[in-house]
């Protein structure tokens, strides 16, 4: 401890300071590189090469022309409470970078303390009174590391990175919630055109079991015509319950997803009116792994575990640092004479292990554990991003063949009605022809209707796969140029 002026302290710590940074090196720890990914050239059942456009680079809005659905997409991103709690993980990931970066610049405290007291047997030789003993100290105190070996570097690296990981989460929540929200709502209008269809073919069916019953009461008909019209009445009647129990459930989901109790949910276009993309190009496969939000995600998890192998490595070195005080110290005699005397010290600390059983080596390993693990779940999200668009591409093609087919299933069925009852008519048939060619309308008719639902779902997930609206800002994600925000708890 010295007694002196501040300008004294600034003075020598201005020379101590560069002789510390002239000890800087680059940081220990390799630096990030992305891992390789094979990418395939096309996705599946891709022969023609892919085209550079993408379905993703659509906003979500654009997709589907439904005032209704962009309502409900909107209402989702400002109310859902699941976004909510990724807004939240996003800032406490950015306080946390915040706290790293604090490691760079120097730490100041301040210390005050008042102390005096008596012991009979020891005698003070500062005090004018017999055993007295006692001091006043008030000091500033001021700390810090240089950032000899890079350790505060990387754990920004490190801390950083988790931060763009939750943003990239976030993001990978709205993308989520849209998607949903879209998904849910064409299943609902497909619900309702199934209970439309039902409670057609029950009206259909209550007409022939009346028209049987009056026939076996004229004496022309029989018990057995009467009794299988009836069974078709009461299965078709049946499936009503079962789908408006459905169609409410679906209600209820898409309630909870845009924040609000369970309800109904009113909406305007009926499912054969909603307008369907002719052209869904899948884009490069390359350029998955710059848009989907989990693989980025991923990418910035395994940028975090390389970061920490960096800072498993400095803690074999001691950490260099400057230590400084300033501050006031008295006695109870110095302050009947000559009152607060200054004290100040500067000076170099260094600190590093000894002797540690092996804990160091152990964090190093474990550090490379967890990179060789970010790395694996890197490859594999990838790996799965590829095979969601492969998937959902391969669904569209296939969900297109089945509704032309169902399609023709459809118009034969009908036909097949049609002319059962010209026969019937006629007198060139039983009415039996009349139930078999109903029988299998109805099953075809809710065929149909689930192939127009996939029709519209598969289109959905496709853009989901790619990473849609990747390269939309936050402010246009609630709707198109639109300044709601993301709500915050």
């Amino acid at each position: 401890m010295n007694k002196g002026r501040p300008s004294t302290i600034v003075r020598r710590a201005g020379l101590l300071v560069p002789l510390i940074l002239s000890l800087s090196a680059c940081p220990l720890g390799p630096n990030y590189r992305r891992p390789e990914v094979s990418a395939p050239a096309v996705y599946r059942d891709q022969s023609s090469p892919a085209p550079q456009a993408s379905l993703a680079d659509l906003p979500w809005w654009d997709l589907f022309k439904d005032e209704t659905l962009k309502g409900l997409v909107e209402t989702s991103l400002t109310s859902n409470y699941d976004l909510a709690a990724a807004v939240a993980r996003v800032e406490q990931a950015r306080q946390v970078q915040a706290q790293a970066m604090a490691q760079y610049f120097p730490a100041i405290n301040y210390l005050s303390i008042t102390s005096y007291g008596h012991n009979q047997f020891i005698s003070s030789p500062s005090s004018n009174m017999p055993g007295a003993q006692g001091f006043l100290l008030g000091i500033v105190a001021a700390t810090w590391e240089a950032d000899v070996w890079g350790r505060i570097r990387r754990t920004n690296e490190a801390a950083r990175a988790p931060y763009l990981a939750t943003e990239e989460a976030r993001r990978g929540v709205m993308l989520t919630l849209a998607s949903d929200v879209s998904q849910a709502y064409f299943e609902l209008l497909g619900l309702r055109l199934q209970l439309e269809i039902a409670r057609e073919t029950t009206q259909t069916y209550t007409a022939t079991l009346q028209l049987f019953r009056e026939r076996s009461q004229g004496g022309l008909g029989n018990a057995l015509q009467t009794s299988r019209a009836a069974s078709d009445l009461a299965m078709a009647a049946a499936s009503i319950p079962d789908l408006e129990r459905l169609a409410a459930l679906k209600e209820n989901q898409i309630s909870i997803l845009i924040g609000k109790n369970p309800g109904p949910i009113e909406t305007k276009l009926k499912l054969l009116e909603e307008t369907v993309p002719l052209e869904v190009p899948a884009g490069l496969p390359s350029a998955l792994l710059e848009r989907r939000p989990d693989v980025l995600s991923a990418e910035q998890r395994l940028r975090a575990a390389n970061a920490q192998i960096g800072v498993a490595m400095a803690a074999y070195f001691p950490q260099i640092g400057l230590t400084t005080f300033f501050g006031k110290l008295s006695t109870p005699l110095s302050i009947l004479s000559s009152g607060m005397t200054n004290a100040w010290s500067i000076g170099v600390s260094v600190a590093g292990p000894i002797f540690q059983a092996g804990a160091i080596r152990a964090q190093n390993r474990q550090a490379v554990a967890a990179w060789q693990e970010a790395r694996a779940e890197y490859e594999q999200t990838a790996l799965n991003a590829f095979r969601d668009v492969s998937d959902a591409l391969i669904a569209r093609e296939k969900f297109d063949t089945a509704r032309f087919e169902r399609t023709r299933a459809v118009l034969f069925a009908q036909e097949a009605v049609d002319l059962s009852l010209m026969r019937y008519t006629y007198g060139l048939s039983s009415y039996n022809e009349v139930l078999e060619a109903q029988q299998r309308l109805f099953p075809a008719q809710l065929a149909l209707a689930e192939s127009e639902i996939n029709r519209r779902v598969v289109i959905v997930q496709l853009y989901k796969a790619l990473g849609g609206g990747w390269n939309l800002p936050d402010v246009q994600w609630t709707a198109a140029n639109s300044a709601v925000g993301i709500r915050t708890p």
